[in-house]
């Protein structure tokens, strides 16, 4: 039989999975116009629209995604909804680069940190609920890899300071916030920081 631990890091897993469909619109984003991609993501945000709906207003469960959603999501929008409003503005006003970076930083970031706070977490942050060390040191190492993939050659000597920041952003973020919905917060200030940033200095 499944302990409570192991269940809750397999319905982790399984959550993160959906997210990273998130590649997707990565792709797109280097082998299609952006209006195609804004397009296609206000679509999909109509259809999550559409199933939030169902599931909040209508009261009816939906097969296989219920089990999905988190209790703190019974009563309101699910964090794919704001994912994609991030994604949509990260999308429209960061570059390629940037937008790709904040992208991926909020779902494996936070996957990362997640995962390896509820499987290896022995290290509590005073004050701060269910946030672990070691999710939050996997999560910036995972950010700070995306980064260096996407932005190492975006300023030349002066990308590892960009890289850094928008990873310190989004570990900060995913560690202090609770009230708002991260998958909004992730993509729009670290992609705001690494896009300022660059400019700055370039």
């Amino acid at each position: 039989m499944e302990t409570q631990e192991e269940f809750s890091l397999k319905r982790e897993l399984q959550r993160k999975a959906v997210h990273a469909t998130s590649v997707l619109i990565v792709v797109f984003c280097y082998f299609l116009p952006k209006e195609v991609i804004l397009l296609l993501l206000t679509l999909f945000l109509i259809l999550f629209l559409e199933v939030e709906f169902v599931r909040l207003e209508l009261r009816q469960k939906l097969p296989l995604f219920h089990k999905l959603y988190r209790e703190k999501e019974a009563e309101r929008l699910s964090g794919n909804v704001f994912f994609l409003i991030g994604a949509l503005i990260a999308v429209s006003v960061f570059s390629k680069e940037v937008a790709s970076a904040a992208i991926l930083m909020t779902t494996f970031g936070d996957s990362a940190a997640a995962i390896f706070g509820k499987r290896f977490g022995r290290t509590w942050l005073p004050g701060l609920k269910d946030r672990a060390v070691e999710g939050c040191t996997a999560e910036f190492v995972v950010d700070l890899l995306i980064g260096f993939v996407f932005l190492h050659s975006f300023l030349n000597s002066w990308s590892w300071l960009v890289i850094l920041v928008m990873a310190g952003t989004a570990t900060v973020v995913e560690t202090v916030v609770s009230k708002i919905d991260d998958n909004l917060l992730i993509p729009l200030f670290a992609g705001f920081n690494a896009q300022i940033l660059s400019y700055a200095i370039s």
